[in-house]
């Protein structure tokens, strides 16, 4: 479901700690980042990659939802779009995510 945290990946944007909570979003919930489908970097939020990217965002297809595209800001492994989308929180620590993330679904994927 999800890969360990060897080498863990960047995350871009103006994060606030190391659990990818950034300026935008910082509840104890807000621990993920997404790898955004047009640079293949990863950032807290659509609006930290809005603000630094210097590039607009494009969504990851229907088809790309098996890519390791979400990042657990807590344990640090990556999950597949389809395995976040179904999860509440992180297979592997069990880490709670924010509910209110699915509100912005259609800013990441394709749905």
């Amino acid at each position: 479901m999800s890969g360990g945290s060897g080498g863990a990946p960047r995350v871009l944007g103006p994060t606030v700690d190391d659990q990818t909570r950034c300026v935008h979003y910082r509840t104890a919930l807000d621990v993920i980042a997404i790898r955004f489908a047009c640079c293949g970097e990863f950032y807290p939020c659509h609006a930290c990659h809005a603000e630094t990217a210097g590039h607009p965002a494009r969504q990851w297809p229907v088809a790309d939802r098996g890519e390791r595209a979400v990042l657990c800001g807590v344990c640090r492994s990556t999950l597949s779009i389809a395995d976040y989308l179904e999860a509440d929180s992180c297979p592997d620590c069990g880490a709670a995510f924010n509910p209110g993330c699915k509100l912005h679904t259609e800013l990441y994927f394709q749905v």
